[in-house]
């Protein structure tokens, strides 16, 4: 597999600037965008087919032309991706839904859709070199860095808010990772872990640095092999930082491009929560670019991002698709999780709530139709709820 990357080089997802993609990067140097990992789309034409993936291992390196490690000996792998695709029958039929089915990334190791992205965005940068990294993180993605740079034997210190969920800190404790608790949310988390980079350390911040949306790209990779290289209409996606969402998005104009799929695409639904929702509000103002929440608050933790680096290129993707921002309060999203626990048997986090919430909103609303089919994204395990106190 040594070189059986087709990585290019990378874009600026905002000014198309051209990066090289076998140096260290963070952010496009002309404008401060979110850089993107490009293939070499044709010579995948004459390498891939429908057929390329099956008989590979069970793990999202299986995908291995289409992520960026060009030598397999750098890969660090705890067994991530490939998490099922299961049919909501019960839950369906309540909305008058006749395919809804959720994707369910709690099955991934330390429990969250985090590992995707940090399985690649570490092994990258091992290969680029690079052994000390920092992160702010709402507690899920540090703890995917603290057990991924475990096995890889490299450093990381993660700062946290001090009311992440029990079972992030645990992670990074356990995993002897530094962890560095504040008061606040991920802004203050931010501020804190500014002074690791300024020491030397590597920011490894969702798309701050461009190979955490590759991991996340294998999601949609997998929903569109598991329904026999189709896409969905529609995919519902509980979204922060934005990574999550465009790399599903950049994972079907790459399958388009190479021939995998055909040309339909599905429309993206970017979910929040109504306590936290900079994107909802710039999609319903018409806005380019998101401005900063205040004083954000709810439950779930992972889509607690005041202000989103990806935000202009989310309302991008979400217009693209003919697909809308949806938010939804705690209420909802806690009644949603009750729901599909009692429905379906399947716990979920609070962002995969929010997004089962907003599914019950679009049925609601007639924004979906009854026979189209609709993959909800849960993100995290029933582990990543907020402690009661």
């Amino acid at each position: 597999m040594d070189d059986a990357s087709l990585l290019t080089h990378l874009e600026c997802a905002r000014c198309r600037t051209r990066h090289d993609a076998d140096k260290p990067a963070t952010v496009c140097t002309s404008c401060k965008g979110p850089l993107l990992a490009r293939y070499d789309i044709e010579r995948g034409r004459t390498r891939l087919n429908a057929l390329s993936f099956g008989a590979r291992g069970n793990t999202l390196w299986r995908y291995t032309e289409l992520l960026p490690v060009r030598d397999e000996h750098h890969i660090v792998t705890l067994g991530e991706g490939l998490t099922p695709l299961l049919h909501l029958g019960r839950l369906g039929a309540d909305l008058g839904l006749r395919s809804l089915l959720l994707k369910d990334e709690g099955r991934n190791p330390t429990g969250t859709i985090k590992a995707r992205g940090m399985s690649v965005a570490l092994s990258r940068a091992i290969e680029l070199g690079l052994r000390r990294f920092a992160l702010p993180t709402a507690g899920n993605a540090g703890a995917a860095l603290a057990a991924y740079a475990a096995a890889a034997g490299v450093q990381a210190s993660i700062v946290m808010p001090r009311e992440s969920s029990a079972a992030a800190r645990e992670t990074v404790e356990r995993a002897g990772a530094a962890l560095h608790l504040v008061e606040g949310t991920i802004v203050e988390a931010q501020r804190l872990a500014a002074q690791e980079v300024q020491s030397g350390a590597f920011d490894l911040r969702s798309l701050h640095e461009p190979y955490r949306v590759e991991g996340k790209k294998t999601l949609g990779v997998e929903v569109a092999e598991a329904l026999g290289w189709t896409a969905p209409d529609v995919i519902v996606v509980p979204v922060g930082d934005g990574a999550g969402l465009l790399g599903v998005w950049k994972a079907f104009a790459e399958l388009e491009a190479l021939g995998l799929i055909g040309r339909r695409r599905p429309r993206m639904v970017a979910v929040q929560a109504a306590g936290c929702a900079p994107v909802v509000e710039a999609w319903r103002k018409g806005s380019q670019a998101t401005t900063p929440w205040p004083s954000p608050k709810t439950l779930a933790a992972g889509i607690r991002v005041p202000d989103p680096h990806g935000g202009p290129e989310m309302l991008q993707v979400v217009r693209e698709s003919n697909g809308r921002a949806v938010e939804v309060s705690d209420e909802q999203l806690v009644a949603a999780a009750s729901r599909i626990a009692s429905r379906e048997g399947i716990l979920v986090g609070p962002e995969g709530a929010a997004a089962v919430a907003a599914v019950e909103v679009l049925a609601r609303e007639k924004a979906v139709d009854g026979k189209e089919s609709i993959v909800i994204v849960n993100t995290g395990s029933s582990g990543a709820w907020p402690q009661k106190t």
